[in-house]
């Protein structure tokens, strides 16, 4: 997938993504967000707008 377009992407629909790519591929937010060269600032911003915040103890959005 081209993450470089995550903007453009429904908040409800990147959800199911970003939590698919943290459980099966990333240790944490800050690797998956290195991995893909993705703004951790603009993606936590991005999913707040749809009121999902980032959980460090379960390492996934809620």
């Amino acid at each position: 997938m081209d993450w470089s377009q995550f903007q453009r992407i429904d908040p409800h629909l990147l959800l199911g993504l970003i939590n698919t790519e943290l459980r099966n591929h990333a240790n944490s937010l800050q690797d998956l967000c290195r991995t893909h060269d993705i703004d951790q600032a603009e993606l936590c911003a991005h999913l707040a707008t749809a009121s999902y915040h980032f959980y460090a103890e379960q390492n996934q959005f809620r």
